[in-house]
């Protein structure tokens, strides 16, 4: 098991959209994805398992990914978080 930490940097927060394409995202990799906050632990493959997150801007967030892909199922989620999830501001 691998993890990183990221801070959810677009305006909204992870919202319905961020959220979807967080899983569409996790849903491309075999591996199994937890994202953890401070208030919460979601399965990083539910939809509605991460709108439970209610994860704003500015919260910092765990990856906790394992199995055979995890590097770059890792490397995609964060990128996706740090690119604002393709969001302008």
């Amino acid at each position: 098991m691998i993890s990183g930490i990221v801070t959810i940097q677009n305006k909204l927060g992870l919202h319905a959209r961020s959220a979807n394409l967080f899983v569409r995202t996790a849903t491309a990799f075999a591996s199994s994805i937890t994202v953890i906050n401070e208030h919460a632990t979601a399965n990083g493959k539910s939809i509605m398992s991460m709108m439970l997150l209610q994860a704003a801007k500015g919260t910092k967030v765990e990856l906790q990914v394992e199995g055979e892909d995890e590097q770059q199922a890792l490397v995609a989620l964060e990128a996706l978080i740090n690119n604002k999830f393709g969001e302008d501001d």
